[in-house]
């Protein structure tokens, strides 16, 4: 006999939002049963974009709403140029050149004969796949879904990329920072959690402590941990400096978890940077397992996310709801996450991240105080229904157009 299987309905989340939450949820979703939507970004794994979107297609489809996902495919040049451009759009530099330019726009346009779009929605996540739009007839509403902080975006290239947002319906971005000047209307979606996901689902504290012992990471002192991609702009490299400046007054241990998505040429030689720093209290593991995830955020008597630039930073009530204190870099979706000093702590150097630890590690009753306080945070403003709810407004501001497409 078959084994059954079951994903994750909105009415799992009742006993969190409120029956009457949910009710609401799906009446919105009622009018749109059947409406086809698909998303596009350019990787199945690693990272936040990547997270929200393995469950939000499914809570979609079990609404009633045919939702789809797909990944462009590039060449490890086109990944190259298109991180450049992500960290362009987050503050850096780049040399936009002819030949980058040319190059993203073919891959683009190759992904765009491989890809036939005939659906109700269409939702392009980033900048990897922004160009598709110019290679389809718009029978239907484009919307550009940017997960960036784009507070500082370099000029020359966002006015490069704004030929291609000109020509979308509506524009997501995850905090009123981010806002831009251009002709789509724009709103603001932060992203969210999916309590039931294996990295947020419950553990007991038998299966945390052998996902731990399974990679060997001692629970003998507190644990200090950063979950991230390897990227620079998540400061790996400043949470050891503050590690170490911190276990000058508290004993504790330092664990770095992270991945390297496939749309992230740079995460490999940002990984193998840090290695030189691995004791036997600093553990660096590029590991793909939600599980550990989940048991390290669990364990963790701080989390750290000092970030320099963060679209949002999922990871933050990942470990916010788990009932663990984050410490956090003072910037873009942290800020809107973390209350500072009441549910966790904002910091802007070395030095300030290493006091925080201190005190954290130091005060189990504060830790608590903030655990609690962090995880009622997280459940009335950052679980996966929320985020549901906002597309299914968005998906409706578009009836008119649906109507007339269904005639």
């Amino acid at each position: 006999m078959a084994k059954q299987f079951r994903t994750t309905r909105i009415e799992d989340y009742e006993p969190l939002i409120g029956a009457e939450s949910v009710e609401r949820i799906i009446r919105k979703a009622r009018p749109l049963h059947d409406f086809h939507v698909t998303n596009i970004n350019s990787t199945y794994y690693g990272g936040g974009v990547a997270q929200l979107l393995t469950s939000i297609t499914l809570l979609m489809n079990n609404l009633g709403i045919r939702t789809g996902w797909r990944a462009i495919h590039g060449s490890p040049d086109f990944f190259t140029v298109t991180k450049k451009m992500h960290n362009a759009l987050q503050g850096g530099d780049i040399n936009l050149s002819q030949r980058k330019m040319d190059l993203y726009e073919e891959v683009v346009f190759e992904n765009s004969i491989r890809n036939h779009l005939d659906h109700d929605l269409i939702i392009v996540h980033d900048p990897q796949p922004l160009p598709l739009i110019e290679h389809y007839r718009k029978r239907c509403p484009w919307v550009w879904r940017c997960h960036i902080d784009l507070s500082q975006p370099n000029r020359d290239l966002w006015g490069y990329l704004t030929r291609f947002i000109e020509q979308y319906d509506a524009v997501i971005v995850s905090s009123r920072d981010y806002l831009q000047e251009i002709g789509p209307p724009q709103v603001v979606f932060m992203p969210a959690i999916d309590p039931f996901s294996i990295i947020n689902r419950d553990l007991t504290e038998a299966e945390t402590t052998e996902r731990l012992h399974h990679y060997g990471i001692p629970t003998d002192l507190p644990l200090v941990v950063q979950v991230s991609r390897f990227d620079r702009w998540k400061d790996p490299k400043g949470v050891i400096d503050a590690f170490k400046l911190a276990r000058k007054e508290v004993d504790c241990t330092l664990v770095l978890v992270g991945n390297v998505a496939s749309d992230d040429p740079e995460g490999e030689e940002v990984y193998d940077s840090l290695l030189e720093n691995r004791e036997e209290r600093i553990i660096i593991h590029s590991i793909q397992d939600s599980y550990l995830v989940n048991a390290l955020q669990r364990r963790a008597a701080v989390v750290l996310q000092k970030s320099l630039r963060e679209g949002f930073g999922l990871t933050v009530s990942e470990a916010m709801w788990k009932g663990t204190p984050v410490i956090g870099g003072n910037v873009g979706g942290i800020r809107f996450q973390i209350d500072d000093g009441i549910n966790g702590f904002l910091v802007s150097s070395v030095e300030e991240a290493a006091q925080r630890i201190v005190q954290l590690v130091k005060d189990s009753g504060l830790r608590h105080v903030m655990g609690q306080r962090a995880r009622e945070k997280v459940r009335q403003n950052f679980l996966l229904s929320r985020y549901v709810e906002q597309y299914l407004d968005l998906y409706s501001s578009f009836e008119p157009v649906f109507r007339l497409r269904a005639r």
